[in-house]
């Protein structure tokens, strides 16, 4: 009990910092459904509290989606350069495991470089409200190629805009713990990474996707795993949409009445 007390106040205490700063609070944010007596909550703002208008997902490649808000604020997931250029995002995020996530040189054209990381030590930490779009980061844990633990190397970065919280596991490489789960709060999209063993094995990463509970699962980062390995593992909870074109558009009227995994094509 104690420890929900903690984790409550300290979830309501995150938006009204955000406040003082000038910063939006998250209106995805929610308490992770493990703490006992504790329900979910929701906070709408001014900024992104509207539900209108419609968000265009596409498929760029590997972990590279393309998010197109209602007011046309582009945005490049784990930015590499090589994918997602034209035309240029307003923003790109990133994430170091490997060199398909990032780059250290990002078109000067490109307001806002999100890194997963912090290069000067320690978690890092974004609250970006562009337009119509507010962003926000939840650090996380990897590993290197020897294995070895690095603390904050990764960021699940959310996306909240038109009354959707849409979110990207980047190179997740660890289980998420009660606190992350609360951090991240309720995702209507999520896009996970299936390769099953440079970022997560298949049983884990099942497990973080249903705990998660989103409407609608997009998968990446997918390399030798055929995508039925993938599917079949949830397939009694969800749906399974396989797409002729690599592009989704949605609003909160149009989301699946079942959770539905939606393979757009490339991936």
């Amino acid at each position: 009990m104690a420890r929900a007390v903690i984790f409550f106040l300290s979830f309501f205490c995150l938006p009204l910092t955000a406040l003082a700063q000038g910063r939006s609070p998250s209106r995805c944010l929610a308490i992770a459904e493990a703490l006992p007596n504790v329900v979910y909550a929701s906070i709408v703002t001014a900024q992104t509290g509207t539900t209108d208008g419609d968000v265009t997902i596409t498929y760029a490649g590997h972990s590279t989606y393309l998010i197109e808000s209602s007011a046309g604020v582009r945005i490049a997931t784990d930015y590499s350069g090589i994918y997602g250029n034209d035309p240029l995002p307003d923003v790109v995020t990133m994430n170091k495991a490997h060199r398909t996530h990032f780059t250290d040189t990002p078109p000067p054209g490109i307001a806002h470089v999100l890194r997963g990381w912090n290069p000067s030590g320690g978690p890092a930490s974004h609250a970006l409200t562009i337009d119509d779009v507010y962003i926000r980061n939840v650090p996380t844990d990897i590993r290197s190629w020897g294995g070895e633990l690095e603390r904050d190397g990764n960021s699940i970065f959310i996306f909240e805009t038109a009354g959707l919280c849409i979110g990207h596991l980047g190179h997740l490489h660890t289980r998420l713990n009660d606190a992350q789960y609360g951090a991240v709060g309720r995702l209507d999209v999520v896009m996970v990474p299936i390769d099953g063993g440079l970022t997560l094995s298949l049983p884990v990463l099942s497990e973080i996707i249903t705990r998660l509970r989103s409407s609608i699962v997009l998968p990446m980062h997918r390399h030798s795993t055929p995508i039925d390995e993938f599917t079949n593992r949830l397939r009694d909870k969800f749906a399974v949409e396989v797409r002729d074109g690599p592009s989704l558009e949605l609003s909160q009227k149009t989301l699946p009445s079942q959770p539905t995994i939606i393979v757009l094509d490339g991936v």
